[in-house]
């Protein structure tokens, strides 16, 4: 199976829903047509990014 890259726009919409809709995780990986364990990457990155911020 090749490996798909997504665009930043749909990795920060997907951390953004699973983060405020109140839907769990593994239906909006399941609506996006992604892994779990890639939404939770995608959320712990951001995470990251939010921590190392001035």
């Amino acid at each position: 199976m090749p490996h798909t890259r997504f665009t930043k726009e749909f990795r920060d919409e997907a951390v953004r829903l699973a983060l405020t809709s109140g839907r769990s995780r593994r239906e909006i990986a399941a609506d996006l047509g992604i892994g779990l364990s890639t939404l939770r990457h995608w959320i712990d990155h951001r995470r990251e990014r939010e921590i190392d911020a001035p």
